[in-house]
Protein backbone atom coordinates (compact mmCIF):
# COMPACT_ATOMS: atom_id res chain seq x y z
CA UNK A 1 0.00 0.00 0.00
CA UNK A 2 2.77 2.45 0.60
CA UNK A 3 4.32 1.93 -2.76
CA UNK A 4 1.00 2.71 -4.55
CA UNK A 5 1.19 6.92 -3.91
CA UNK A 6 5.28 6.29 -5.23
CA UNK A 7 4.20 4.68 -8.14
CA UNK A 8 0.90 6.86 -8.97
CA UNK A 9 3.29 9.71 -8.64
CA UNK A 10 5.01 9.65 -12.04
CA UNK A 11 2.65 8.50 -13.52
CA UNK A 12 0.28 11.47 -12.54
CA UNK A 13 3.43 13.74 -13.87
CA UNK A 14 3.79 12.29 -16.87
CA UNK A 15 -0.18 12.66 -17.61
CA UNK A 16 -0.04 16.23 -16.88
CA UNK A 17 3.08 16.55 -19.10
CA UNK A 18 0.85 15.27 -21.46
CA UNK A 19 -1.72 17.57 -21.18
CA UNK A 20 0.52 20.62 -21.40
CA UNK A 21 2.50 19.35 -24.23
CA UNK A 22 -0.93 18.48 -26.18
CA UNK A 23 -1.80 22.14 -25.43
CA UNK A 24 0.83 23.38 -26.67
CA UNK A 25 0.64 21.74 -29.68
CA UNK A 26 -3.04 22.46 -30.59
CA UNK A 27 -3.84 25.70 -32.86
CA UNK A 28 -7.13 26.35 -33.75
CA UNK A 29 -7.37 29.22 -36.72
CA UNK A 30 -10.57 31.22 -36.97
CA UNK A 31 -12.88 31.55 -39.49
CA UNK A 32 -11.52 34.46 -41.95
CA UNK A 33 -7.71 34.06 -40.01
CA UNK A 34 -4.78 32.04 -41.49
CA UNK A 35 -1.46 31.42 -39.56
CA UNK A 36 2.09 32.28 -40.07
CA UNK A 37 4.80 28.98 -38.69
CA UNK A 38 7.59 30.15 -36.75
CA UNK A 39 10.13 27.18 -36.32
CA UNK A 40 12.09 28.10 -33.34
CA UNK A 41 14.66 25.06 -34.34
CA UNK A 42 13.65 25.27 -38.22
CA UNK A 43 14.92 28.50 -39.80
CA UNK A 44 12.56 30.80 -38.02
CA UNK A 45 9.35 32.01 -40.18
CA UNK A 46 7.96 29.80 -42.53
CA UNK A 47 7.74 31.52 -46.03
CA UNK A 48 7.86 28.80 -48.61
CA UNK A 49 5.03 26.96 -47.54
CA UNK A 50 1.10 28.01 -47.30
CA UNK A 51 0.12 29.37 -44.17
CA UNK A 52 -2.36 26.79 -42.06
CA UNK A 53 -5.69 27.69 -42.83
CA UNK A 54 -8.97 27.39 -40.91
CA UNK A 55 -9.35 24.80 -38.26
CA UNK A 56 -7.66 22.27 -36.05
CA UNK A 57 -3.62 22.01 -36.28
CA UNK A 58 -1.26 20.20 -34.50
CA UNK A 59 2.32 22.31 -34.34
CA UNK A 60 5.07 21.48 -32.29
CA UNK A 61 5.08 23.25 -28.39
CA UNK A 62 8.59 24.91 -29.04
CA UNK A 63 7.53 26.34 -32.72
CA UNK A 64 4.80 29.09 -32.74
CA UNK A 65 1.81 30.00 -35.09
CA UNK A 66 1.30 34.00 -35.91
CA UNK A 67 -2.50 34.66 -36.58
CA UNK A 68 -3.47 36.95 -39.19
CA UNK A 69 -7.01 38.47 -40.52
CA UNK A 70 -6.72 37.54 -44.13
CA UNK A 71 -10.24 38.62 -44.94
CA UNK A 72 -11.00 42.31 -46.59
CA UNK A 73 -10.59 45.41 -44.02
CA UNK A 74 -10.47 48.94 -44.07
CA UNK A 75 -9.04 51.94 -43.14
CA UNK A 76 -10.02 55.29 -42.46
CA UNK A 77 -8.87 58.71 -42.24
CA UNK A 78 -8.95 62.50 -43.01
CA UNK A 79 -5.30 63.91 -44.83
CA UNK A 80 -4.44 67.53 -45.27
CA UNK A 81 -3.33 68.06 -48.52
CA UNK A 82 -1.91 70.47 -51.28
CA UNK A 83 -4.42 71.49 -54.24
CA UNK A 84 -2.26 72.42 -57.42
CA UNK A 85 -2.46 75.89 -56.42
CA UNK A 86 -0.86 75.62 -53.03
CA UNK A 87 -4.49 75.64 -51.03
CA UNK A 88 -4.81 73.24 -48.20
CA UNK A 89 -7.46 70.95 -48.75
CA UNK A 90 -8.92 68.14 -46.02
CA UNK A 91 -9.62 64.85 -48.20
CA UNK A 92 -11.60 62.13 -45.84
CA UNK A 93 -11.42 58.49 -47.48
CA UNK A 94 -11.38 55.08 -46.75
CA UNK A 95 -9.02 52.64 -48.24
CA UNK A 96 -10.51 48.52 -48.61
CA UNK A 97 -7.30 46.22 -48.64
CA UNK A 98 -6.48 42.48 -47.29
CA UNK A 99 -2.96 40.39 -47.20
CA UNK A 100 -1.99 38.33 -49.46
CA UNK A 101 -2.65 34.76 -48.14
CA UNK A 102 -0.36 33.48 -50.11
CA UNK A 103 2.70 35.87 -49.28
CA UNK A 104 1.61 36.06 -45.64
CA UNK A 105 5.01 34.33 -44.39
CA UNK A 106 6.65 36.98 -46.03
CA UNK A 107 4.46 39.79 -45.15
CA UNK A 108 5.17 38.80 -41.80
CA UNK A 109 9.02 38.20 -41.76
CA UNK A 110 9.58 41.73 -43.62
CA UNK A 111 6.97 43.78 -42.86
CA UNK A 112 5.28 42.82 -39.29
CA UNK A 113 1.83 42.77 -37.69
CA UNK A 114 1.88 46.13 -37.79
CA UNK A 115 2.51 46.42 -41.99
CA UNK A 116 -0.79 48.78 -42.01
CA UNK A 117 0.78 52.03 -40.12
CA UNK A 118 4.32 50.71 -41.46
CA UNK A 119 3.31 50.26 -45.19
CA UNK A 120 -0.41 50.69 -45.80
CA UNK A 121 -1.14 54.26 -44.30
CA UNK A 122 2.08 56.10 -45.51
CA UNK A 123 1.19 54.82 -49.14
CA UNK A 124 -2.37 56.11 -48.86
CA UNK A 125 -0.93 59.33 -47.65
CA UNK A 126 1.58 59.44 -50.39
CA UNK A 127 -1.17 58.69 -52.84
CA UNK A 128 -3.66 61.21 -51.61
CA UNK A 129 -0.79 64.45 -51.79
CA UNK A 130 0.05 63.15 -55.37
CA UNK A 131 -3.54 62.83 -56.54
CA UNK A 132 -5.34 66.02 -55.38
CA UNK A 133 -1.66 68.22 -55.91
CA UNK A 134 -3.04 67.55 -59.53
CA UNK A 135 -6.14 69.30 -59.49
CA UNK A 136 -7.58 73.10 -58.46
CA UNK A 137 -9.67 73.26 -55.62
CA UNK A 138 -12.87 73.57 -57.87
CA UNK A 139 -12.49 70.74 -59.47
CA UNK A 140 -11.61 69.09 -56.45
CA UNK A 141 -15.25 69.89 -54.82
CA UNK A 142 -17.41 69.28 -58.28
CA UNK A 143 -17.01 67.26 -61.23
CA UNK A 144 -13.57 65.46 -60.33
CA UNK A 145 -14.52 63.37 -57.38
CA UNK A 146 -14.36 59.77 -59.63
CA UNK A 147 -11.85 60.29 -61.42
CA UNK A 148 -9.75 61.37 -57.88
CA UNK A 149 -11.00 58.12 -56.23
CA UNK A 150 -9.58 55.89 -59.16
CA UNK A 151 -6.34 57.74 -59.30
CA UNK A 152 -5.86 57.20 -55.63
CA UNK A 153 -6.66 53.82 -55.78
CA UNK A 154 -3.90 53.37 -58.49
CA UNK A 155 -0.96 55.45 -56.40
CA UNK A 156 -2.13 53.11 -53.48
CA UNK A 157 -1.54 49.79 -55.15
CA UNK A 158 1.75 51.35 -56.81
CA UNK A 159 3.11 52.43 -53.40
CA UNK A 160 2.76 48.81 -51.83
CA UNK A 161 3.74 46.80 -54.86
CA UNK A 162 5.48 43.78 -53.60
CA UNK A 163 4.59 44.30 -50.05
CA UNK A 164 2.30 41.76 -50.14
CA UNK A 165 -0.86 43.87 -49.26
CA UNK A 166 -3.79 43.72 -51.95
CA UNK A 167 -5.71 47.15 -52.03
CA UNK A 168 -9.51 46.92 -53.76
CA UNK A 169 -10.84 50.00 -53.39
CA UNK A 170 -10.93 53.63 -52.15
CA UNK A 171 -14.08 55.70 -51.55
CA UNK A 172 -13.19 59.61 -51.08
CA UNK A 173 -15.85 60.79 -48.54
CA UNK A 174 -15.96 64.51 -48.46
CA UNK A 175 -13.86 67.05 -49.49
CA UNK A 176 -12.87 69.78 -47.25
CA UNK A 177 -12.11 72.94 -48.72
CA UNK A 178 -11.34 76.82 -47.03
CA UNK A 179 -14.79 78.73 -46.37
CA UNK A 180 -13.58 81.34 -48.28
CA UNK A 181 -12.76 79.14 -51.76
CA UNK A 182 -16.17 77.03 -51.24
CA UNK A 183 -18.19 80.10 -51.18
CA UNK A 184 -16.62 81.34 -54.54
CA UNK A 185 -16.82 78.49 -56.20
CA UNK A 186 -20.80 78.16 -55.03
CA UNK A 187 -20.79 81.40 -56.33
CA UNK A 188 -19.18 80.69 -59.52
CA UNK A 189 -21.85 77.46 -59.67
CA UNK A 190 -24.66 79.46 -59.45
CA UNK A 191 -23.83 82.15 -61.41
CA UNK A 192 -22.86 79.62 -64.31
CA UNK A 193 -26.11 77.75 -64.25
CA UNK A 194 -28.20 81.43 -64.03
CA UNK A 195 -26.29 81.93 -67.29
CA UNK A 196 -27.11 78.59 -68.67
CA UNK A 197 -30.64 78.98 -67.85
CA UNK A 198 -30.91 82.04 -69.50
CA UNK A 199 -29.00 80.53 -72.37
CA UNK A 200 -31.90 78.17 -72.79
CA UNK A 201 -34.54 80.20 -72.57
CA UNK A 202 -33.09 82.17 -75.27
CA UNK A 203 -32.90 79.45 -77.83
CA UNK A 204 -36.36 78.18 -76.74
CA UNK A 205 -37.48 81.67 -77.63
CA UNK A 206 -35.63 81.96 -81.07
CA UNK A 207 -36.95 78.33 -82.00
CA UNK A 208 -40.44 79.23 -81.22
CA UNK A 209 -39.99 82.51 -83.56
CA UNK A 210 -38.23 80.13 -86.23
CA UNK A 211 -41.39 77.84 -86.13
CA UNK A 212 -43.51 81.14 -86.42
CA UNK A 213 -41.91 81.96 -89.48
CA UNK A 214 -41.96 78.84 -91.34
CA UNK A 215 -45.63 78.07 -90.24
CA UNK A 216 -46.49 81.74 -91.75
CA UNK A 217 -43.83 81.16 -94.47
CA UNK A 218 -45.80 78.13 -95.59
CA UNK A 219 -49.49 79.26 -95.18
CA UNK A 220 -48.32 82.11 -97.16
CA UNK A 221 -47.12 80.05 -99.75
CA UNK A 222 -49.99 77.76 -99.98
CA UNK A 223 -52.46 80.83 -100.44
CA UNK A 224 -50.65 81.95 -103.39
CA UNK A 225 -50.58 78.75 -104.81
CA UNK A 226 -54.38 78.60 -103.94
CA UNK A 227 -54.98 81.69 -106.03
CA UNK A 228 -52.94 81.06 -108.56
CA UNK A 229 -55.43 77.38 -109.40
CA UNK A 230 -58.82 79.98 -108.82
CA UNK A 231 -59.15 80.20 -112.70
CA UNK A 232 -62.60 81.97 -113.92
CA UNK A 233 -63.38 78.30 -115.67
CA UNK A 234 -62.51 76.59 -111.93
CA UNK A 235 -64.60 79.66 -110.16
CA UNK A 236 -67.78 78.70 -112.54
CA UNK A 237 -67.61 75.48 -112.19
CA UNK A 238 -67.46 75.76 -108.14
CA UNK A 239 -70.60 77.77 -108.50
CA UNK A 240 -72.60 75.38 -110.82
CA UNK A 241 -71.62 72.40 -107.97
CA UNK A 242 -72.40 74.48 -105.09
CA UNK A 243 -75.84 75.89 -106.74
CA UNK A 244 -76.86 72.04 -107.52
CA UNK A 245 -76.35 71.38 -103.80
CA UNK A 246 -78.25 74.51 -102.67
CA UNK A 247 -81.23 73.51 -105.41
CA UNK A 248 -81.96 70.23 -103.53
CA UNK A 249 -82.05 72.05 -100.26
CA UNK A 250 -85.91 72.29 -99.05
CA UNK A 251 -85.47 75.84 -98.10
CA UNK A 252 -84.46 77.07 -101.87
CA UNK A 253 -87.69 77.82 -103.89
CA UNK A 254 -86.06 79.44 -107.84
CA UNK A 255 -83.49 79.07 -109.28
CA UNK A 256 -82.60 81.37 -112.29
CA UNK A 257 -80.00 80.00 -114.55
CA UNK A 258 -77.82 82.29 -115.86
CA UNK A 259 -78.99 85.47 -113.80
CA UNK A 260 -76.27 86.04 -111.17
CA UNK A 261 -72.89 88.02 -112.10
CA UNK A 262 -70.76 86.40 -114.66
CA UNK A 263 -73.62 84.45 -115.57
CA UNK A 264 -73.49 82.41 -112.42
CA UNK A 265 -77.55 80.94 -111.19
CA UNK A 266 -79.53 83.12 -108.95
CA UNK A 267 -81.04 81.55 -106.30
CA UNK A 268 -84.10 83.14 -104.80
CA UNK A 269 -85.37 81.44 -101.70
CA UNK A 270 -88.44 82.14 -99.39
CA UNK A 271 -87.45 85.05 -97.66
Amino acid sequence: MEKLPKIGLPILILIVLGIVFISKSTVTIGSGEAGVLYKTFGGGVVTDEAPLGEGFHLVAPWNKVIVYEVRQQSISDKMAVLSVNGLEIQVDGTVWFQPESNNLGKLHQEKGKDFVSRILAPAISAAAREVVGRYTPEQLYSSKRDIIQKEILEETQKGVQNQYIQVNKVLVRDVTLPPTIKEAIERKLKQEQEALEYKFRIEKAKKEAERQRIDAEGKAAANTILSASLTDKILKEKGIEATLELAKSTNSKVVIVGSGKEGMPLILGNQ
